[in-house]
């Protein structure tokens, strides 16, 4: 219920790596992007990124998009949020600004056709680009606009899922409270060291709107480490206005060392940063680097003779910004803690990659195989967080509750299964 395969579904249709965990329904459209609808720099990115897989871009709507599923084949069940981050795209480019009032309007217009073409919802990715400048003014609107569609419901990948987690889950229940619309809180977590601790306060807050009746709940993945892109850790002033504007922020010297400077004291764990020892590259999209898939940020700084910011800064230059990462960031007893909420579903949030082929590169996080076995063998078996049916309960019928697939997720007369 919270995948990022999309345009994968083309490029794997076996989908082996969520198959044989037993999935058999992936949501995607979650997070930064989605497959549709593709306009302007949202087209152009979404054909760079799908040709790392050597996949032409043929659609520009949800409809072409499933079309061209169901003609190609896939083995799952496949279904799709519409992305703010995608719509901003199609109206404004990567523009590091609110939007005008008659470009709201637009992107209410396209989060409406895709609801209409078979969208479930709209999702937000408010750290990633261009997202994270929406205000809640556009947020509300978006979901308003789902809503208006006849698919209520808004899932995000929150602003903050570190110091200011506790802000930023209040802002997601806000959405929810004035659209009038279920909300889905991404893969929660507290993220740092010195907020370990604050799920019990952000999931108290989840339950207290629940009670005032609002329709919300979160997923989560069986993992202390997230995975995502590394440029994520440079400071917002760079990554304004895209991946473009931040390249040629980083290539210029004075600017780069100020780049350098503010992330390690970013990450300076006697000012209460994780350290760059808990940082892993998992991925690139050159082959030349291809080998530091697997190293941790402080061994490539040793292995290029410089520092870790400057590391980190060469290779996102070098991958012209394309590079995943693993961070170690969170704790095994807020992860526990998460599960043992009655509303958190079981979410991979990774794609559906194969042993072998073009999407077998890099090293993938063990999510991406490994989280519904995990859920078993940890949180049921281990640690015994909840029963067995319990936590098939989290995986089918809650999900599907959750994100409104009829005659799916549980096992009864009439239904699919």
């Amino acid at each position: 219920m919270h995948s990022h395969s999309d345009e994968l579904w083309l490029v794997n249709p076996r989908c082996e790596g969520k198959i044989l965990q037993g999935v058999t329904t992936e949501i995607g459209g979650n997070c930064g992007t989605s497959v549709a609808p593709l306009h302007a720099a949202a087209l152009v990115k979404k054909r760079r990124d799908a040709a790392d897989y050597r996949l032409d871009v043929q659609w520009t709507s949800f409809d072409a998009f499933f079309t061209l599923v169901e003609r190609e084949g896939v083995a799952l069940n496949v279904a799709s949020l519409v992305v703010l981050g995608t719509t901003r795209l199609c109206i404004a480019g990567p523009a590091a600004r609110r939007l005008e009032r008659e470009e709201l309007d637009a992107q209410s217009r396209l989060i409406r056709g895709a609801i209409e073409e078979g969208a479930l919802g709209v999702s937000s990715g408010l750290i990633y680009e261009p997202g994270r400048y929406a205000d809640l003014a556009e947020l509300v609107a978006c979901a308003i606009a789902a809503r208006d569609a006849g698919a209520p419901l808004y899932a995000s990948h929150v602003r903050d899922e570190g110091d200011a987690v506790e802000d930023a889950i209040a802002e997601a229940l806000v959405v929810g409270e004035r659209a009038e619309v279920a909300v889905q809180c991404s893969h929660h977590k507290a993220a740092g060291k010195k907020n370990w601790g604050k799920v019990h306060r952000t999931l108290a807050a989840i339950d207290r709107a629940r009670t005032r009746g609002v329709a919300v709940a979160c997923d989560a993945y069986p993992y202390v480490a997230s995975w995502t892109e590394l440029a994520t850790i440079l400071p917002k002033s760079v990554r304004d206005g895209g991946d473009e504007a931040a390249l040629a922020r980083l290539r210029d010297p004075e600017q780069a060392a100020g780049a350098a400077l503010a992330m390690e004291l970013a990450r300076d764990p006697q000012l209460g940063g994780d350290g760059w020892d808990t940082i892993l590259v998992t991925g690139v999209s050159n082959e030349r680097n291809a080998e530091l898939a697997g190293m941790r940020i402080d061994a490539l700084a040793r292995h290029w003779g410089t520092t870790p910011p400057r590391a980190v800064i060469r290779l996102l230059v070098e991958e012209e910004m394309r590079v995943d990462s693993a961070f170690f960031s969170m704790s095994e007893d807020d992860v526990a803690a998460v599960f043992s909420a009655g509303f958190c579903c079981v979410g991979s949030d990774a794609s559906a990659r194969a042993f072998s082929g073009i999407t077998a590169r890099g090293v993938p996080h063990p999510r991406t195989f490994g989280t519904f076995p995990r859920i078993f063998g940890r949180y049921v078996r281990q640690l015994r967080v909840f029963e067995t049916a319990e936590a098939v309960r989290r995986m089918t019928s809650l999900p599907a509750q959750q994100f409104g697939l009829r005659e799916r997720g549980i096992v009864a007369p009439g239904m699919y299964a």
